[in-house]
């Protein structure tokens, strides 16, 4: 019997089969996904546009064509001749299933849109933008001296300003004598860095922007700042479209693998993001694109290479090989980015394949480098980025997390977004939940929660939610220190339930309203304990490279970092979160020229670990699979918190599973998992 089609749906992750012929707003209402609709599917408002994402998924085993929904029909194509339909878009309400499909949701046609969560915390730096704005008058054109306006502007300039040997941008030959005429020959013209003449305004002129851009796996941030004082005036964050290609970094660089023109389709989806941001940052500070004259970009090796057009495919398999460590600077025009037409994109250096220039960006965010104290730097996320080090020496690596911590590969899993939940409470003698969510600070015991979360309903667990809630379980003594569910509690609480071999949490129970039941599963406590061992592991190789067992200063950055408990025990006084550390290395790179020259220093003397082929990785990471850890002393973390007594023959013992089914110790499942 043929199999329903199945559809998945990007952003959200999530999926289901429904017969063929369901509308594909049908499919989504049914399995929680956020797309609008005002007209209830009458193909009148529009605001249901989704866009199919077309080829080979080998990570869902599918293959999304075109004839796998139905053809554009009339109802379509009355709405694109009268209000103006996109040709890669389709009205969810009027596209019928027919085959396996993978749908992308634009924020456009969502309800809720993404909640970007990258604050800015800036260390005190010296002001040295590369752009600078200078005033100057003109000599006028004289029959006696033919010399043209621009060896005139350039002599202005000379003895004005003390500039020499300028280049002009051809955009701004073209615009001089019209802002000559209009100014009476004065003129402002901004220079960059000493070299070249890159915009012109007629008369007094004086403010120009920049931006810096932190592109994500999962989210892009950026922050719009004036180039004279260096203030920020607006922030802004947007998801990573390519999500649709893939989760993760490898799922991306597979799709560029198997899709003939994967790599460009992702090189457009994530420029087209950059100009959605930059309009959203320029309204929100009022000012038009075309007084943006610089950027300051950052991103992991596989974002940073799509954004410049760079086939990724090398940075798949060893070694590894990036196309250039260096710092890029190029014409913002050549990212197909739309600012002021002399606008520069600064590009922070890689520092290895799998270490990127968001890593720079953290260093010089940071600091590690200027200390005395040995500092461990830990940039959360899909792939942490993780430095260790002080004045003396730097050591990079990049461990394989997975994108469980942002809220992927879980059963209830999504981003954060309004009604995820985000914190949990498990009280230790009843076992019950509290928790909150993202657009409401009322916790579900109290009065006027069902109120406050009445139209963003609760709808999954985002990633902070999902590595809260598993901590809270470990204390509450209902995941064992292996990561197992322990099923004898289902005689104590009814939220332990069992499910075939294992056991799950039920944290949230609407299924009878139709609404979906959000539970921790144990292949969500196993998704976390990968991560968690990636992590730790990962900063205690850097460790043993140092010769070191313990550090000065913990910094963790990310917007996953404000989460304990992931890295080799601490006292906790010495962690600090790092916000967006890779965005505010952007921004400092933005504004100076000296922290450009600095880091591109810098990055040259970091020492870069490969944790695919260190063998010490591999034996960490099976000991950090335990929770809170196989064998390590947690003695800064106990000080804080109970923490649940280990068993004495926790670190071998073989477990019974309901079915009566002896288990292997979680340490060596998770050594042939890998």
């Amino acid at each position: 019997m043929t199999a329903e089609p199945l559809v998945i749906f990007t952003p959200s992750g999530r999926r289901g089969r429904f017969p063929e012929g369901t509308t594909v707003l049908d499919a989504a209402r049914k399995l929680g996904v956020d797309i609008d609709s005002v007209c209830g599917g009458r193909g009148i408002c529009g605001r249901c546009q989704v866009q199919q994402s077309v080829g080979e998924f080998a990570k869902h085993g599918i293959v999304s064509s075109p004839d796998h929904l139905s053809p554009i029909g009339s109802m379509e194509t009355e709405y694109r001749s009268e209000k103006g339909l996109a040709d890669d878009r389709r009205l969810s309400c009027a596209a019928h299933l027919r085959g396996d499909v993978v749908i992308d949701v634009p924020p456009e046609s969502q309800v809720y849109r993404q909640v970007v969560r990258k604050g800015l915390d800036v260390r005190e730096f010296h002001l040295d933008p590369v752009v600078r704005l200078h005033y100057v008058e003109v000599e006028p054109p004289r029959l006696a001296s033919p010399s043209g306006d621009l060896v005139r502007l350039q002599e202005a300039l000379e003895r004005e300003w003390d500039l020499h040997d300028l280049d002009a941008d051809l955009a701004v030959i073209r615009a001089l004598q019209p802002a000559l005429e209009a100014g009476k020959y004065g003129v402002t013209v901004a220079v960059h860095d000493r070299r070249t003449i890159t915009a012109i305004w007629p008369g007094l002129h004086e403010r120009v922007h920049g931006v810096a851009i932190d592109v994500g796996s999962t989210t892009i941030a950026g922050h719009l700042a004036d180039l004279g004082d260096g203030s920020v005036l607006a922030s802004a964050g947007v998801m990573n479209p390519q999500i649709r290609f893939g989760e993760d970094l490898m799922s991306r660089v597979s799709y560029a693998m198997m899709n003939p023109g994967g790599s460009g389709e992702m090189t457009t989806a994530v420029r087209s993001a950059l100009n959605g941001l930059l309009a959203q940052l320029a309204n929100k500070a009022g000012i038009k694109r075309d007084v943006i004259l610089e950027l300051a970009i950052v991103g992991n090796p596989i974002m940073h290479h799509l954004l410049l057009g760079i086939d990724p495919i090398p940075l798949g398999s060893a070694p590894f090989a990036l196309a250039t460590d260096r710092a890029v600077t190029v014409r913002a025009s050549e990212l197909d980015l739309v600012t002021n037409p002399g606008a520069r994109a600064y590009v922070l250096p890689c520092i290895a394949g799998h270490v990127g220039a968001d890593t720079a960006g953290v260093i010089l965010a940071e600091a590690p480098h200027r200390s005395t104290s040995v500092e461990l730097v830990v940039d959360v996320g899909t792939n942490a980025e993780i430095v260790l080090g002080n004045r003396d020496f730097l050591l990079a690596a990049s461990s394989p997390t997975g994108p469980a911590f942002e809220g992927a590969q879980i059963s209830s899993g999504q981003r954060a977004a309004p009604g995820a939940i985000e914190r949990v409470r498990i009280a230790r003698d009843t076992l019950e939940p509290r928790f909150r969510v993202i657009g409401s600070e009322i916790w579900s015991d109290e009065p006027g929660f069902a109120e406050a979360t009445v139209d963003t309903g609760i709808t999954g667990i985002c990633g902070s939610g999902i590595v809260e809630v598993i901590a809270e379980l470990f204390l509450a003594g209902v995941i064992t220190p292996d990561g197992i569910i322990d099923g004898s509690l289902a005689a104590r609480t009814p939220r332990v339930v069992g499910e075939g071999r294992t056991f799950s949490y039920v944290l949230h129970d609407q299924s009878e309203s139709g609404r979906p039941r959000i539970a921790v599963t144990q292949n969500d406590v196993r998704a976390i304990q990968l991560a968690k061992a990636a992590l730790y592991a990962g900063a205690r190789l850097l460790m043993d490279h140092a010769g070191i067992d313990t550090v000065d200063e913990v910094r963790l950055a990310g917007a996953f970092g404000r989460v304990l408990g992931l890295i080799p025990d601490a006292p906790l006084d010495r962690v600090k979160a790092a916000g967006n550390a890779a965005g505010t290395g952007a921004l400092i790179a933005l504004l100076s020229g000296a922290a450009r020259r600095e880091i591109e220093a810098v990055v040259r003397r970091v020492e870069k670990i490969e944790t695919a082929v260190e063998p010490r990785f591999q034996e960490h990471f099976v000991e950090a699979m335990a929770f809170p850890h196989r064998t390590a002393p947690s003695t800064h973390l106990a000080q804080v918190t109970e923490l649940p007594a280990r068993p004495a023959a926790h670190s071998g013992a073989a477990r019974t599973d309901r079915g009566g089914r002896r288990r292997r110790p979680v340490g060596v499942a998770a050594e042939e998992e890998r």
